[in-house]
């Protein structure tokens, strides 16, 4: 049994849910956005609530249960709310600047990087070593981040880098003599 796909998504106020077939989709004060679920699961909408059951009891039933129960409560948060990651960029001479849609990345390079902000996404920089990244769609703005750390992800010694807000880095010792 799904821990998670039991559990139903309670629709906030102002957000709506319309089914047709296995098309469900979400409008909210946010945003508009739909889910076309596999054939192994069953959506229902009921009392403001949107279920989630699996069609038989096999393995891929299974899997597509909690993972179809997880879209759809993202979509419902997503059209009320938007979803936020911060970065931060830790290292001398490293900053980044916001340029129309095009976010200006000086990492140490031999050149400066611009990156361009997909449809759907905003970034912000407060400070030059601060960004945020935020949207309705929680997949787009969780890769958007990830493509940003990915021009230079933290590295072990100096921690210098581009890391999520909260995230750790353990540092190692470096060379004794």
């Amino acid at each position: 049994m799904s821990r998670i796909g039991k559990q139903p998504v309670a629709l906030p106020d102002g957000v709506t849910a319309t089914l047709s077939g296995q098309t469900l989709e979400v409008k909210g004060p946010k945003a508009t956005k739909s889910f076309t679920a596999t054939d192994d699961v069953t959506l229902t909408i009921e009392d403001g609530q949107i279920t989630v059951t699996p069609r038989g009891k096999s393995k891929r039933a299974r899997q597509q249960w909690g993972m179809t129960r997880t879209v759809v409560a993202n979509l419902v948060h997503g059209s009320k709310d938007t979803f936020k990651k911060e970065l931060e960029i830790r290292g001398v001479g490293y900053r980044a600047q916001m340029q129309g849609n095009v976010l200006k990345l000086n990492l140490g390079l031999s050149h400066d990087v611009d990156f361009v902000v997909p449809e759907g996404v905003t970034v912000t920089a407060p400070k030059q070593t601060e960004l945020v990244v935020e949207g309705t769609d929680k997949q787009l703005v969780g890769q958007v981040a990830a493509n940003i750390r990915d021009w230079r992800p933290p590295e072990p010694y100096k921690g210098k880098g581009i890391r999520y807000k909260d995230e750790y880095i353990f540092q190692k010792e470096g060379k004794k003599k």
